[in-house]
């Protein structure tokens, strides 16, 4: 949990630095992107490890004050990245790039959910059709019993 918590802080760290030092020269928001995967990749880390946070050890005051500082520079270095990015490539490039990114993933969202959605009805056609077949078989096995027994009476009688 703590290593997920430091790799995650780690990473910010390092896509900030390699930011840092390759925006001066970029051509286009391209040739930083990788970086800016990480920089996203980092956070996203570091807030699921905070949000996994589970037992006693969430309530001590030492884990509680680290989380809160690592949240408080993790943003702090998003907005350093962002002014980087906006005075380099123009006001609004960085809200951009966070708009963007927000649409995909609610369109990953959406598509998960009707992909979701589609195997939860073809699930359900499924178990219809074995309902279906089930009882089918159920009447056929009935008739052939009731046969079976109506010519067994008959050669009794």
């Amino acid at each position: 949990m703590i290593a997920e918590t430091l790799a995650g802080i780690a990473l910010v760290k390092s896509a900030v630095d390699s930011i840092k030092s390759a925006i001066g020269t970029a051509n286009d928001i391209g040739e930083i992107a990788g970086h800016i995967d990480n920089l996203f990749l980092g956070e996203q880390q570091a807030q699921k490890a905070r949000n996994k946070k589970s037992g006693v050890s969430q309530f001590d005051v030492g884990s509680v004050a680290k989380e809160t500082i690592d949240a408080k520079l993790a943003a702090e270095h998003l907005y350093n990245v962002s002014v980087l990015v906006d005075q380099r490539f123009g006001h609004g490039t960085w809200q951009g790039i966070v708009n963007e990114r927000a649409r995909r993933i609610q369109e990953a969202k959406e598509v998960a959910k009707q992909e979701q959605i589609q195997r939860n009805q073809k699930n359900h056609e499924v178990m219809e059709i074995a309902k279906t077949v089930g009882i089918s078989l159920m009447a056929v096995l009935f008739v052939a019993v009731c046969l079976v027994f109506s010519i067994m009476y008959a050669s009794h009688v």
